[in-house]
């Protein structure tokens, strides 16, 4: 008998954690689960499409802003029509529900942080900690995506260790490869291998990922005017409010005919594959999706160092760190990548370290434990 789990989020659309639960329905085994994919807010059809199962049920809410209360019956009455096995809700929005989860009896109640939101970069909000301490009753097994989330929920939120799992997100190490001669550039890119250097990332264009940071050190690289600049160009892959901001940045300093800024692209590994370096300006992240696809496809890395940045670049050993919201800082480490191609570690290191640690197949077997589970002795 399968069990059918429903994944409860904020919204489904492109991103690190909804690529999560694109990879778990695609890759939980058919046989033992069945599953439903529940947006508080709204569902992109195109992202959805990325899920290739054809018993997925979608069903988007369009909650307001505010409060969930008045959400609470409509959610009640979809537990009990569903009638899932297994509760699966992602950050703080949808941990907000899972009282209508035990409620509705729900056998077992998982919840998953993926990382904190503009509102709370750090995780220093203490209305959230208090909204976490108060909801944690209703959670029976609580998953981590990185060290710092781990600690977080076992020091700030009180959780016992034997409740918390730490599950680092996985990579598709066969994708998420370097460039092979013969590989083709993705469609409609508008640099060249040969002629042009590019730095890029990838990501929604919202507040907490500041691709404006990248853009602004971009600017301040260039016009350093060391020699070859000509070469340099800037690729921002994804959409969202940011979108604007970018190209204002780039057009008032006269390099809007360097940027590539293609919106959201479903081709993410040739994307990756045709960039020279990698860059993650966020100002705050778990366990970041894009930046373990950047190491298993062998790219110079630079991140900010929050969240679980430090982690996986294990503290500047397999990439450069710099403060969040410095430009010049994060200028001068792009500078030191392009000036002596620079790759720390050696070239085949960090996709040998992803995957052995990063695998898509570890994380599934970690998820698939955890969703087959009795949560009987570990009710609050």
């Amino acid at each position: 008998m399968t069990q059918h789990i429903v994944h409860v989020l904020y919204r489904f659309a492109a991103g690190g954690l909804e690529n999560v639960i694109v990879q778990l329905v695609n890759g939980l085994q058919e046989a033992e689960f069945s599953h439903t994919v529940v947006a508080l807010s709204t569902i992109d059809d195109t992202f959805s499409r990325r899920i290739t199962r054809q018993d997925v049920r979608f069903i988007a809410l369009n909650k307001p802003p505010g409060q969930p209360f008045r959400m609470y019956p409509t959610m009640y009455r979809l537990l009990r029509q569903l009638k899932p096995d297994v509760w699966h809700s992602c950050n703080l929005a949808a941990l907000e529900f899972t009282p209508i989860a035990a409620l509705a009896g729900v056998p077992l109640r998982v919840h998953a942080e993926h990382g904190w939101d503009v509102a709370d970069p750090d995780g220093s909000n203490r209305h959230y900690q208090y909204l976490r301490k108060f909801y944690q009753r209703f959670v029976h097994k609580y998953v981590a995506v990185s060290e710092q989330l781990d600690s977080y929920l076992q020091q700030r939120i009180g959780l016992a260790p034997q409740r918390v799992h730490l599950f680092p997100n996985g990579v598709n190490t066969q994708c998420f490869r370097p460039w092979r001669a013969g590989d083709q550039l993705p469609t409609g890119y508008p640099f060249n291998r040969q002629e042009h250097w590019v730095v890029g990332t990838v990501g929604r264009l919202e507040r907490i990922k500041n691709q404006p940071l990248l853009a602004q050190a971009f600017v301040r690289l260039v016009r350093s005017q060391p020699v070859g600049a000509e070469r340099l160009r800037l690729a921002i892959v994804g959409t969202g409010p940011l979108e604007t901001k970018v190209r204002e940045i780039m057009q008032e300093a006269g390099l809007l005919d360097r940027l590539w800024l293609p919106g959201t692209r479903a081709d993410v590994p040739e994307v990756l594959r045709a960039l020279d370096c990698f860059v993650l300006p966020s100002r705050s992240e778990g366990t970041s999706c894009t930046l373990q696809e950047a190491m298993s496809t062998d790219l110079p890395l630079i991140a900010t160092a929050v969240g679980g940045n430090p982690q996986l670049l294990n503290h500047g050993q397999r990439g450069q760190l710099v403060l969040s919201d410095d430009a010049p800082a994060l200028a001068a480490a792009i500078a030191r990548v392009w000036h002596t191609d620079a790759t720390l570690p050696q070239p085949g290191t960090n996709r040998a370290f992803a995957e052995q640690h990063y695998s898509l197949e570890v994380m599934l077997a970690q998820y698939q434990t955890l969703f087959l589970g009795n949560p009987t002795h570990q009710t609050p």
